[in-house]
């Protein structure tokens, strides 16, 4: 998972505002909101990012659609990032806000990816060994369900992967056999 070094500036300095005036979950809910709504309304690549709008109009459009929604705290953000031409990274902020959130709670994200759809028990019991090996109080996983896999489970948590997947196993085996070390 690659990280804007801006975005984290950004993201880390809101945080410490967050965590200040006890907003943490309300600043996170309200970046998730703002991510959606550009990613849904493709508003980055139509307004934002358009070089004949003024800054002024961008602001306007901004304090319409979320002066009601978002604290002033995450509007006065959004305009200063307009100001900046910094508003493309308010994606990557949202991610990078959600993640530092989520560490200091000892929440981390998991992708799951298996052959097929996995039971609630069997992505709770993933969940749990997980948050025992990578030494986190709680696993929010992800599944998707990836049909081109033989058989096993493949482990995203972070910028770390757990391949337990059947290709994986062979492929181990076939790297042994190659070497001569197959006594394992």
């Amino acid at each position: 998972m690659k990280r804007d070094p801006l975005a984290f500036r950004y993201a880390s300095a809101l945080y410490d505002l967050a965590k200040e005036r006890g907003q943490l979950d309300a600043y996170g809910e309200e970046l998730q909101l703002i991510k959606e709504v550009f990613e849904d309304t493709n508003l980055l690549d139509e307004v934002f990012r358009h070089p004949s709008i003024a800054n002024d109009t961008k602001k306007s459009l901004l304090k319409v659609n979320f002066g009601d929604k978002v604290s002033a705290e995450i509007l006065n953000l959004l305009l200063l990032l307009v100001d900046r031409k910094r508003i493309s990274i308010v994606p990557a902020l949202a991610d990078e806000y959600k993640r530092l959130s989520y560490q200091s709670k000892g929440v981390a994200e998991a992708t799951v990816y298996a052959a097929k759809k996995l039971t609630d028990e069997e992505l709770q019991l993933v969940a749990d060994k997980f948050a025992r090996h990578t030494k986190h109080e709680k696993i929010l996983v992800d599944e998707v369900t990836d049909p081109t896999m033989i058989g096993g489970i493949k482990v995203r948590v972070g910028d770390l992967v757990f391949d337990g997947s059947i290709a994986n196993q062979l492929q181990r085996i076939h790297r042994r056999m190659l070497t001569g070390n197959v006594s394992r």
